[in-house]
């Protein structure tokens, strides 16, 4: 079997970080300090009910003596109904243990979970655009799914193999402790193998589910491109960069399954050899006159009983490595620096100045290039030019979802990432072609944008946007449950639902990127302008290829090539006769000269 070794660093480049085991064995401190009596009473009542069980060995041992002559004339009836008492006693409190461990468990899985969420949350969204969808999805699922169950089954089922553990060795010594020198034999071969494996573990299960995540991304990519894959004949290239991805998660998988079929069948040796061992050493101490047969009989049946506690502390440490690696990569989520420092500056107007701003997705290899715009309040502005050329990366600047790598972007003064998110929100809102509606009723989904809303409110927003006559032929109207397993609303109606939200918003300044991509040419014609009627008096910054949007907007910005090629309305860029005239001629059909004779008889 290969033992192909990881590499140093298993997580992808740009993928989301890791947290050191420091860090974790913080995170797992405080969370454990947090529960600490509830802790404290689980492994209370876990020794209780290891200790009752430890009786049985211990009162078998009494009887061979009895019987042998060699121990008390305590009657074997009495040692019997004794020993029948611990098993009752065992179990009662082994139920109660349980029960705790497993509220314990949950408490803390429930405060891990809703702390993840809240991290994940925060994460700016420049961040994840870099990390990509598949290492996000990959620890939202398949990690915290690792991780649950370790925090329900492998810390309790660990602890309590470690308290029984220990006080059978304990309960071993005391009932003959020259017997009882067998035990060591298994432990040299047990803590080799053991610091072996952990030794190597954590690298290749972080190898592991960083090749998870890569095989999401993948699948997630071709999934939503499907219909790109299958127009530009790109299937076997698809095909092949998964059988890339899926033999990567191989090597992986082959990687953990070697560390445990080493480390497995030598921690099992190391558990078994201490029963023989004692037996046979027992049994020399027994015929030389230095131990009865009784103690051996209670030492090897502690060494029999020990295997169980052992076995499972063997088994659920393989089940904590895996959790620990999924543990590190939710915790690593915290690792993500701020992409903004919120000085709690107030702007003092609304205008928004992009100032020599610079771009850059991958270091060194800037997409915007010296861009400054100034734009005063209420003015439209379209940004139109050639795929690629930086639009919407400018659009995401002036939104405040990316900080420029070099310049600023202000609103009213103040550099939008010195603005706390919220406050962000409440001047600049960005709305893309890509909207998603949530699980729960339409009007849940409206009110996330205005939680104080009355349902008035959300028809004026749903009208503003056309959407009141679909709304009304919903089968319960707003009270709708839409959404996965919901009522099925098409992609048209689910973008007005996005608009609806900007509505009810409020901010003072919109950029709207491609906005109405998903409606036919008549509804999106319709759409904006009844946008343009609600926005009056708004700044409206839209990227769009369809270019009368350009048409009624009072300035036209032609982006090429990162920067700012041409600039101002739409006649005066027809009658230049530059790149926005050839962009009109080719859209709208008309000669730039005729258009450019047009706009110049207009003046």
């Amino acid at each position: 079997m290969s033992t192909t070794t990881p590499s140093a660093d298993p997580t992808p480049a740009g993928a989301l970080p890791v947290a050191t085991p420091a860090e974790v064995r913080h995170e797992a401190g405080r969370l454990f300090r947090r529960h600490r009596g509830t802790l404290i009473i689980a492994l209370t009542v876990h020794v209780l009910a290891a200790a009752a069980g430890l009786a049985g060995p211990f009162l078998l041992g009494r009887m061979v003596d009895t019987v042998t002559g060699d121990g008390t004339e305590t009657r074997v009836d009495v040692l019997a109904a004794v020993l029948a008492g611990c098993i009752v006693v065992q179990a009662l409190l082994t139920r109660v243990a349980i029960k705790r461990s497993l509220v314990l468990g949950e408490r803390v899985f429930a405060e891990l979970r809703d702390t993840f969420i809240t991290r994940v949350l925060s994460l700016p969204l420049s961040t994840v655009e870099r990390a990509g969808t598949g290492d996000l999805v990959a620890r939202t699922t398949g990690d915290i799914d690792a991780l649950s169950r370790t925090v329900r089954f492998a810390v309790p089922e660990i602890l309590v193999a470690v308290v029984t553990t220990v006080l059978t060795l304990t309960a071993a010594v005391f009932a003959g402790p020259l017997v009882a020198l067998g035990a060591i034999v298994g432990a040299p071969l047990l803590i080799v193998s053991t610091r072996w494996y952990l030794n190597r573990a954590r690298a290749g299960y972080l190898w592991e589910r960083a090749a998870y995540a890569t095989i999401n991304g993948t699948i997630t990519e071709t999934v939503d491109g499907a219909r790109t894959i299958e127009a530009l004949g790109l299937g076997d290239v698809r095909v092949t960069r998964g059988d890339d991805d899926l033999r990567e998660a191989f090597a992986a998988e082959k990687r953990t399954l070697y560390l445990r079929s080493v480390w497995f069948p030598s921690a099992e040796m190391a558990y078994v050899l201490p029963v023989v061992a004692t037996l046979a050493w027992g049994a020399w101490l027994a015929s030389a006159g230095h131990a009865t047969v009784g103690q051996v009989t209670a030492v090897v049946l502690y060494m029999v009983q020990i295997v169980d506690p052992v076995d499972r502390l063997v088994s659920w440490l393989d089940e904590l490595q895996v959790g620990l690696t999924s543990f590190a990569r939710v915790v690593g989520i915290a690792n993500v620096p701020p992409d903004r420092a919120p000085t709690g500056a107030v702007p003092a107007g609304e205008d928004i100045e992009a100032s020599d701003v610079r771009y850059a997705y991958v270091e060194g290899q800037d997409v915007l290039h010296g861009v400054s715009l100034e734009l005063a309040h209420g003015e439209r502005l379209a940004m139109v030019g050639p795929s690629g050329a930086g639009k919407s990366t400018l659009g995401r600047l002036l939104a405040g979802i990316h900080p420029p790598r070099q310049g600023r972007v202000d609103v009213g003064g103040v550099p939008l990432v010195d603005l706390e998110v919220d406050q962000l929100r409440r001047e600049v809102v960005l709305v893309t072609q890509e909207h998603h509606v949530f699980v729960g009723t339409l009007r849940d989904n409206l009110a996330l944008a205005a939680p104080s809303a009355s349902d008035d409110d959300l028809r004026r927003a749903l009208g503003a946007v056309d959407a009141l006559e679909a709304t009304d032929a919903l089968p319960d109207g707003l009270d709708t449950v839409v959404g996965s397993g919901g009522h099925q609303v098409g992609p048209a109606f689910a973008q007005q639902i996005a608009l609806a939200r900007i509505v009810l918003a409020d901010p003072h300044t919109l950029v709207l990127d491609e906005a109405t991509s998903l409606l036919d040419p008549r509804a999106a014609r319709h759409l904006e302008r009844s946008l343009s009627a609600v926005l009056h008096g708004r700044t409206v910054i839209a990227i769009a290829h369809r270019l009368h949007t350009a048409h009624d907007a009072d300035r036209v910005a032609v982006v090429e090539g990162g920067q700012i090629a041409e600039l101002g309305s739409h006649d005066e860029l027809v009658a230049e006769g530059g790149a926005y005239a050839a962009l009109w001629e080719s859209w709208h059909g008309t000669p730039a000269s005729t258009s450019a004779d047009a706009a110049r008889s207009r003046r």
